[in-house]
C-alpha cells in the first residue's frame, strides 16, 4: 500500500470517526464537516447556557449566608430536586416541603440526611396534573427562596 493510499485511508477513518461523534448521517466529506460545524456550535451554546446558570447560582449563593447547592432536573412527570447545605438545618425540611406543596408537587420519593449537613434528594411529581407551566428553574428558585426565608427566620 502506497503512502498516498495510507493517507487516504487515514483521512477516511477520521471522517468516519467525526461522522460518528457528531451523529451525522452525511456521506460526503463536505456534508460531514458542515454537520460537525453545526454540532460544535450547538455545544458552544450549551456551554454558554451552563456557564450562565452557574453564574446565576453563584450570585444567589453569595447573596445567601448559607453555602448551598440546589439542582433541579426535569423528569417525564415531575422533577428531581437535590439540595445540599454544609451545616445541619433543623426545620428546613418542613420549609422545603411546604414550598413543594405551594408549587403543586407531591413528593413521590425522598432521601434526607440532617446529621452534620443537610442533604435532600426528592422526586416531586404532579399533584393531580397541576404542574402545567412549572419548569425546573421555577422549582429551583422557589426552593432557594424557601432556604433564604428559613435562614432569615432562624
Amino acid at each position: 500500500m502506497s503512502s498516498r493510499d495510507r493517507k487516504k485511508a487515514s483521512i477516511y477513518q477520521r471522517l468516519q470517526k467525526l461522522r460518528s461523534v457528531t451523529n451525522s448521517t452525511a456521506v460526503n466529506k463536505t456534508s460531514i464537516i458542515v454537520d460537525a460545524s453545526r454540532y460544535i456550535e450547538e455545544l458552544k451554546e450549551k456551554v454558554e447556557k451552563l456557564n450562565q446558570e452557574i453564574g446565576t447560582s453563584q450570585i444567589s449563593t453569595s447573596q445567601n449566608p448559607l453555602p448551598m447547592q440546589v439542582t433541579v432536573e426535569t423528569l417525564k412527570k415531575g422533577f428531581l430536586i437535590n439540595v445540599f447545605l454544609e451545616k445541619n438545618c433543623p426545620g428546613l425540611l418542613v420549609s422545603i416541603l411546604e414550598t413543594f406543596e405551594e408549587l403543586g408537587l407531591d413528593v413521590l420519593d425522598a432521601r434526607v440526611s440532617c446529621e452534620d449537613n443537610f442533604q435532600l434528594e426528592a422526586i416531586g411529581g404532579e399533584n393531580q396534573g397541576n404542574v402545567e407551566g412549572i419548569d425546573a428553574q421555577m422549582v429551583k428558585q422557589a426552593v432557594m427562596q424557601a432556604i433564604r426565608k428559613w435562614s432569615e427566620n432562624s
